[in-house]
């Protein structure tokens, strides 16, 4: 029986387990800007049907704003002329045009082998981190090894401090 109702779950696994709890989300509230009257009425665009209203709240934007960058950057299409340089290194062995929908196979293929045993399944028991841990860092020795090749490393604490 235990089998056959472990069986009955979702077609793609789900490794953090993280579930709504009917709970409401605070962050999911955004207060709109003030309302901002121009000096010419005439010089407004016509209304586009699902088109952005000037006083929609922009979060991305906002925090660019914030941060010290150009929020304009976020909207415009292209490539930026400061990112050329960049984007030609990046691309100069070629792009793949399918690359997001090939890694999303590979990921969701390789998270249904790593789903976890049975019973974590049936207890609900969170099996992200052993799934991946042969994929992450260990922040400590990569440090270490950055500072015995010469490395600065201004944004970690001083050696010996840890």
């Amino acid at each position: 029986m235990v089998a056959a109702l472990s069986a009955c779950g979702a077609d793609q696994p789900i490794l953090m387990n993280i579930s709504s709890d009917g709970t409401p989300d605070e962050f999911a509230i955004l207060p709109t800007k003030p309302i901002e009257i121009p000096r010419d009425l005439a010089s407004l665009p016509a209304p586009t049907p699902g088109g952005s209203n000037r006083v929609d709240p922009t979060p991305a934007a906002d925090a660019v704003a914030a941060l010290g960058g150009n929020a304009a950057t976020l909207s415009r299409g292209g490539i930026p002329a400061s990112d050329q340089a960049l984007v030609a290194r990046a691309a100069r062995y070629g792009v793949s045009p399918g690359i997001r929908t090939q890694l999303a196979a590979e990921d969701l293929e390789f998270r249904r082998r790593n789903d976890g045993r049975l019973l974590e399944r049936i207890f609900d028991v969170n099996v992200y981190f052993r799934a991946y841990r042969r994929q992450s860092l260990d922040q400590h020795r990569e440090l270490e090894r950055f500072r015995r090749a010469g490395v600065r490393t201004v944004g970690a604490p001083p050696a010996g401090t840890e």
